[in-house]
């Protein structure tokens, strides 16, 4: 019931070896526009002569499942930033004097109204320039204002650092599902988006684990210090690893990447589309906003420390976390073979499955029990990402696929992350003089009936996808 996930490879050192020299010191001839084109082999990037390309590779090759374990490291550093904020809220609202309304507009609205909107002309760039070099600079921005949140004094510095936050963020995730899909041939592309994915759990993970364990044993300001400082280090490794394919390679088409006006022409006009993106934010409501606020809860109405709920709530969302994603890309791949509609309904009987265990989770009066319950609402809420978001990349072509990806999240992210981290805390003061302490716990219960809506519009979806599917 979280939106936060673990990917995880290791080779032999002399193949990294091999693949670091392969990437980083051979020298790659870039053929021309006209050169041709062989099936299911990556070849260089054509789009930009000042684009990095990576060398051609086979379905077989080590070097994707580098690039793809470099951006799961990526996007671990792009959760861990976003998400830390969650577990600092407490000493934050202890030492600046906040409200829940407060700190619910700085965890969402601040970071969501650059980072979804710019996402879009920041797609629609890499679509024709370096996807690599654009999730390289905005690995560097987010990191560097995350930092700049340890020198926050009041509730404007900490919203207008948090609103850097999500603008260096907006680049950091659209590029990277173009990237994915581009590296993995169709038939193992919601597996790898999935992959990807475990970012989402491992570095939320991080952010509650190491964000609670520094502020208790120094402060919530050095807590972000530290660990923005980590992606700036990061940034130029990211760099060395990670190089351009062609746009399409995999899937037989390379052309010239068209107009936004033509992509927003083929994208907007399908149902399929609206019911994806609506359906995925409404689980995003809740999964964003419980994830947000549950170490609020387990403090105040559990009775935990902070750093007992860096421990307890950090298993939480990285076992459940990876396993739900996991889950929800190895099944839609499975019954896709058959029916495309899983990419669909696998989410939306997920959704349907977590709504009772996350009523019972938040019931439950033994530690124990409260932490194998709020496994599965965790893991169920993120099985959407990889067969939502490998259904997306099919709507339009392969040329308009990152500004297709913008779109969605977009929608996704106005009202996961804007609406769900602010409604759970004005829910919460709204409460309080009702309920007091335990206002969290109602707020909780109000959210989390947004699953029926969202396996609703999956189900939905699934009847039209097989016509608004794009082959190529």
């Amino acid at each position: 019931m979280h939106s936060s996930s673990n990917e995880a490879a290791s080779d032999h050192s002399g193949a990294v070896l091999h693949v670091w020299r392969t990437a980083t010191i051979t020298k790659i001839d870039v053929p021309t526009p006209h050169a041709t084109h062989i099936p299911n082999m990556p070849t260089p990037a054509t789009h930009s002569s000042s684009a990095a390309s990576a060398k051609p590779a086979e379905h077989g090759s080590r070097y994707r499942y580098v690039v793809l374990a470099t951006l799961v490291l990526s996007y671990t550093f792009n959760f861990l930033d976003r998400q830390i904020l969650g577990i600092l809220k407490e000493p934050i609202k202890q030492e600046l004097g906040l409200t829940d309304t407060q700190l619910g507009l700085m965890g969402g609205l601040a970071f969501a109204m650059l980072y979804s909107t710019l996402a879009v002309p920041i797609a629609w760039l890499a679509d024709r320039t370096s996807r690599s070099w654009i999730m390289t600079g905005a690995l560097g921005l987010w990191s560097a204002f995350t930092m700049a949140c340890g020198l926050a004094t009041g509730f404007w510095s900490l919203f207008l650092a948090r609103v850097g936050v999500g603008f260096g963020e907006a680049g950091g995730v659209a590029p990277a599902y173009s990237l994915v899909s581009d590296y993995f041939p169709r038939a193992q592309r919601a597996r790898a988006l999935a992959a990807y994915s475990f970012g989402i759990p491992v570095g939320s993970a991080l952010g509650i684990l190491f964000g609670g364990l520094i502020a208790a044993s120094m402060s919530w300001r050095v807590a972000f210090v530290i660990v923005g400082g980590a992606g700036v280090l990061f940034a130029p490794i990211f760099k060395l690893v990670v190089k351009d394919p062609v746009r399409g390679g995999l899937d037989g088409a390379t052309a010239k990447t068209p107009p936004f006006s033509t992509v927003v022409a083929t994208v907007l006009p399908k149902p399929t589309f609206w019911l994806l993106a609506l359906g995925a934010a409404s689980a995003s409501v809740c999964g964003y906003g419980v994830a947000f606020w549950l170490p609020s809860f387990f403090i105040r109405s559990l009775g935990l420390t902070l750093v007992e709920t860096s421990w307890f709530y950090g298993g939480i969302t990285l076992i459940g976390g990876v396993a739900g994603i996991w889950l929800g890309g190895v099944l839609a791949d499975r019954f896709a073979t058959k029916n495309r509609a899983a990419y669909a309904l696998t989410p939306a009987v997920c959704f349907l499955v977590a709504l009772p265990f996350a009523y019972a989770a938040m019931n439950a009066t033994s530690l124990v029990w409260a932490f194998l319950l709020f496994l599965v609402p965790t893991g169920l809420n993120l099985a959407w990402l990889g067969p939502v978001v490998g259904a997306v990349q099919q709507l339009a072509p392969a040329n308009m696929r990152t500004t297709t990806s913008a779109l969605f999240l977009l929608v996704n992210n106005l009202l996961g992350i804007a609406v769900g981290l602010w409604i759970f805390g004005y829910l919460s003061d709204l409460l309080a003089p009702r309920y007091g302490t335990e206002s969290m716990r109602y707020a909780l219960y109000c959210g989390a009936g947004l699953y029926v809506l969202a396996s609703i519009l999956l189900w939905l979806a699934s009847r039209r996808l097989a016509a608004d599917w794009v082959d190529g």
